[in-house]
């Protein structure tokens, strides 16, 4: 079973659509036993950095994420899923992130002659092809919308980096713990791969 953790970001509907698709089993919940009790996780959002860790915290949702993050299950976070992972972001200054990872979230910048915030789709170089990559061809497209990015991820967790004006580094993964900057659910086939390796992961 899928846990789609609901702390009131929008994107819900169309990642269980997506999981639905592929066949896989899930449930859109803020329920901690139901999240407990799930062998996969994932933690999507669309929205503001500050809003979604101040409903997080105010739904009681913080403990349960960072347990569900810390290896022992598989976990995906999905765009702003992924910003929240690491320690803070400049979209919210004060505001402190989940804190799985060491990175810096920053604002894409405004004048290299592209708009921001940044809705397309763009290729993505593949520095693991493993895990929820593997069938994956490098340089893939993805589909992205968001107008903050990662930078000074540890290489080592780093998983594909696209560009943007300035190197994105829009997908990371250590372990069972993953999380892409574009959207896997609505970048076609692609994305689907992505979907269906994480929901088919026992490892």
């Amino acid at each position: 079973m899928v846990a789609i953790i609901d702390y009131g970001a929008g994107n819900l509907q169309s990642v269980k659509k997506a999981l639905d698709f592929i066949g896989a089993k899930s449930i859109i919940t803020a329920d901690e036993n139901e999240i407990n009790a799930a062998s996969h996780i994932i933690l999507p959002g669309v929205g503001s950095f500050g809003d979604a860790m101040h409903s997080i915290k105010e739904k009681g949702l913080e403990d349960v994420i960072k347990k569900s993050a810390d290896g022992s299950k598989h976990f995906l976070g999905i765009c702003l899923g992924l910003q929240l992972l690491f320690e803070s972001s400049e979209e919210s200054p004060g505001v402190d992130g989940l804190g799985i990872f060491k990175g810096k979230i920053v604002t894409i910048p405004k004048d290299n002659g592209l708009k921001v915030p940044h809705i397309g789709w763009n290729s993505v170089s593949l520095k693991q092809t493993d895990g929820i990559f593997e069938g994956l061809r490098d340089n893939s497209y993805f589909y992205f919308v968001h107008s903050y990015y990662l930078k000074d991820a540890d290489e080592d967790v780093v998983a594909g980096t696209t560009e943007y004006g300035v190197p994105i580094q829009c997908a990371v993964r250590q372990g069972r713990v993953c999380a892409t900057q574009f959207h896997p659910e609505k970048s076609s086939e692609a994305g689907l791969t992505i979907l269906r390796n994480f929901v088919n992961r026992e490892d």
